[in-house]
């Protein structure tokens, strides 16, 4: 069992920074792949970034992302984390923290263990 728990969210204005965490217990957090899903207001869940625990890490991203958001893990600290740049409007969201054995996917049926998510309000 892996449990996960986010934090980091909040109102910021466009054009600003924000990091998002995710810590983990439970088995070892070194074993699972870690990604990152969002849900807008009356909308789905969708991916956003993920990263590999096998391959060196790989990270993979949404294309409306890209280039403004990192993803990252410590897995001295059983951590995750979301470094979001340049934030827009449309970026408003819950963010929820997933996980799964090994291999990432981008698809949300494929995690195991989810956390409660955060919110992340971008407005001026």
């Amino acid at each position: 069992q892996v449990q996960l728990a986010e934090s980091g969210g909040g109102l910021v204005q466009p054009g600003d920074s924000m990091r998002l965490s995710c810590a983990t217990s439970g088995r070892s957090f070194s074993n699972y792949a870690m990604a990152w899903f969002r849900q807008a207001p009356g909308k789905e869940r969708t991916f956003v970034a993920s990263i590999n625990w096998i391959g060196g890490g790989t990270a993979n991203y949404i294309d409306s992302v890209r280039g403004r958001f990192t993803i990252s893990r410590d897995n001295a600290k059983n951590t995750m984390y979301l470094q979001m740049n340049n934030l827009r409007p449309d970026d408003t969201a819950i963010y929820f923290c997933a996980a799964r054995p090994l291999v990432a996917s981008m698809a949300s049926n494929d995690y195991t263990y989810w956390g409660q998510g955060t919110q992340v309000t971008v407005s001026s």
